[in-house]
């Protein structure tokens, strides 16, 4: 009968020794081997799995197992994937020398490589790291969380997912490094993403009891009343401007203005249009009782003016 090898692979985002039955059955059934000590070599060891270290190619492996029915290699956080090619390769010739198992003995959990973006970004604020970064403030990088959110709005307009999924991505970055930096705050005040996203789970499933409740909703507006109704109690607010972010645009900071308004059932009247101002107040409103966005009007209207420009700069004196 040919003798197995059983390569293992294990996601290095989980907990070294969390792995399922099937490789804990193997790893406590055969003979264990691998490249190099690792978190998880060191776990299998607390277990009472012996774990020998082989600093060698696929021959050296094959010799070390001898006779042996079976044996398992235990890859390392990369995958050992030059290792597991070489092995592969030889097993492909010689096929006669054993039989090649790929066994996961763990998997990456959706949202996993959140996790490295976590463990880069704290390389990258802990001494020895970026000095740019440890030099920062959440109110000096402000500006760069406004301008990474447009950018991000800009490829979602001009409808290019690549482009979005890039922007989003450098979006998170300002997220992570907030998160970071306010883990430095003294005297108790200090916060980390696990509270970010901890605060954000417990928000998703509170406003949406529908899903996580068992809540009947007959359609999309009642589950809008819901979110809005759960939302209002949870922050108690005196007004029903409460909440609006002012430092947003003005054309969308007063359309929002409007919009709580109309949606509180108040009535009241708009300045009379005597200046610029009062005035532009009044087309927002005339925009939104047209079911119109100002601020994607104005931003539509402004760019067919950009392009207008450009093309009179290409025309030539002549003309």
């Amino acid at each position: 009968m040919s003798r197995r090898i059983i390569l293992l692979v294990t996601s290095p985002r989980l907990p070294a020794g969390l792995l399922t039955a099937e490789a804990w059955d193997a790893l406590r059934a055969f003979p264990v081997f691998a490249a190099a000590e690792s978190e998880q070599a060191a776990a299998l060891r607390t277990a009472g799995v012996a774990v020998t270290v082989l600093d060698t190619d696929a021959q050296g492996l094959l010799d070390a197992i001898g006779d042996r029915p079976a044996a398992v290699w235990l890859a390392g956080p990369g995958g050992d994937q030059a290792f597991a090619r070489q092995l592969g390769l030889r097993l492909a010739r010689e096929p006669q020398l054993a039989e090649l198992e790929l066994m996961y003995g763990s998997w990456d959990p959706p949202g996993a490589r959140l996790l490295d973006a976590v463990t880069v970004m704290d390389r990258l604020v802990s001494p020895g790291g970026d000095p740019w970064k440890r030099a920062q403030t959440h109110q000096t990088l402000a500006p760069y969380l406004l301008e990474e959110s447009y950018e991000a709005y800009d490829a979602i307009v001009s409808g290019d997912l690549a482009a979005l999924r890039e922007e989003l991505g450098d979006v998170l970055l300002q997220v992570v490094l907030h998160a970071r930096l306010a883990e430095e705050q003294p005297d108790g005040h200090g916060w980390n993403i696990d509270d970010v996203a901890g605060a954000l789970v417990e928000k998703m499933v509170r406003r949406n009891p529908h899903v996580f409740a068992g809540e009947q909703v007959r359609d999309i507006e009642e589950i809008t009343a819901n979110w809005e109704r759960i939302k209002q109690a949870e922050k108690e607010r005196e007004s029903v401007l409460d909440g609006i972010a002012l430092s947003q645009p003005a054309l969308s900071l007063a359309a929002k203005i409007l919009h709580r308004v109309r949606r509180s059932g108040m009535t009241v009247p708009l300045p009379e249009a005597l200046d610029l101002g009062s005035s532009l107040l009044n087309v927002v409103a005339e925009a939104r009782e047209a079911g119109l966005d100002p601020e994607a009007e104005l931003r539509k209207a402004a760019l067919a003016y950009a392009d207008a420009v450009r093309a009179a700069e290409n025309v030539s004196p002549a003309e």
